[in-house]
């Protein structure tokens, strides 16, 4: 879908405005004060065994569990023997998927899309980063796809912030692959199980209508069968809806194709809506249905509140699977 080319007023404060070294502070203090404290240290182990994240509790087996991992609460409502169930204390490996294509360098709020990408990037870099954790990236632009390898440090996650805003802006055309080819690549270079994140509109590669399904999902589906996998998805909110303004130039940022249209046709706006409501909701089934986690952000919205509602969802439901049924039905007995 087209969008209008619009930008933020004189007066809007935008982190664009500021040089690279001041953003890349500002992006951290925001992460370190307003996340650090809710969610550091607290994303959830992906394999099972020795170590210290509680993950739920199971029956004991005689001769071979240790009378010390019993879980007495457990076995004191069930009246069953119960034994605690911990994830191991093992490194995480994160693989950041980052859309930097020309339907990235848009927005009409205080962010454009490709800052919000850089915020969630920093997001996920500094509440993942630890002593072992490794931190790679995949960046797609127009130029093609850029590789850097799995790393630990903080200067490893500055350098690939500082890339990102560094990427070069309105390029129409060139080598640059699609979503499907980018997440194929990720999931060949990333045997080993870990977590990744694909920061995009997910505009690329959607069927026109109703019918028939985006062409990254069955890439994202394998993906997700390998790694615990977040999708986050960057929406502008003129993207969803056209403003009553007059005559306007749209341009497709991809081609660079122009049209000009009349938004004071009602039925036009209403027609734009209706279009991008179904655009939203076929990423949502898509992500949904290849076992993904969905985290949508917005420029016009606080992106710290959202990434923090997630998270808490995130462990409401993963808590709530934890719990065995003869628990639950001690629990409520």
């Amino acid at each position: 879908m087209s969008r209008p080319e619009e930008r933020p007023g004189p007066g809007d404060i935008s982190l664009r405005q500021l040089a690279p070294e001041d953003r890349l502070r500002r992006l951290e203090l925001v992460v370190t004060r307003r996340l650090d404290g809710l969610l550091h240290g607290q994303y959830l182990g992906l394999l099972p065994g020795t170590g210290s994240e509680f993950t739920g509790s199971r029956e004991y087996r005689p001769g071979e569990d240790e009378v010390r991992r019993m879980d007495w609460a457990v076995t004191a409502r069930t009246t069953v023997p119960h034994v605690r169930e911990v994830d191991a204390d093992r490194e995480l490996t994160t693989w950041l998927l980052v859309d930097s294509s020309p339907s990235m360098d848009f927005g009409t709020a205080e962010l454009e899309k490709r800052e919000l990408a850089v915020a969630a990037v920093a997001a996920v870099g500094f509440l993942t980063a630890g002593v072992g954790n490794r931190l790679g990236a995949y960046l797609v632009d127009a130029g093609g796809t850029r590789r850097f390898p799995a790393r630990s440090g903080r200067t490893h996650l500055l350098g690939l912030l500082r890339t990102l805003l560094a990427t070069p802006r309105g390029a129409v055309g060139g080598a640059a692959p699609t979503l499907a080819e980018a997440v194929t690549s990720l999931h060949r270079a990333a045997p080993n199980r870990g977590l990744v994140v694909v920061v995009s509109d997910f505009l690329d590669g959607l069927p026109d209508g109703d019918a028939g399904v985006p062409a990254w999902e069955q890439p994202l589906r394998r993906l997700a069968v390998r790694h615990q996998v977040l999708a986050v998805e960057v929406v502008d909110p003129r993207e969803l809806e056209l403003p009553d303004v007059g005559l306007i130039t749209l341009v497709d940022p991809e081609t660079g194709h122009r049209r000009e249209v009349s938004t004071g046709d009602r039925r036009l706006r209403e027609r734009f809506a209706a279009a991008a409501a179904g655009q939203r909701e076929l990423v949502r089934q898509a992500v949904r249905r290849s076992g993904a986690a969905h985290l949508p952000l917005r420029t016009d919205r606080d992106w710290t509140a959202d990434i923090v509602r997630h998270v808490r969802m995130q462990r409401r439901m993963a808590g709530a699977a934890r719990v065995p049924a003869g628990a639950r039905r001690g629990g409520t007995a």
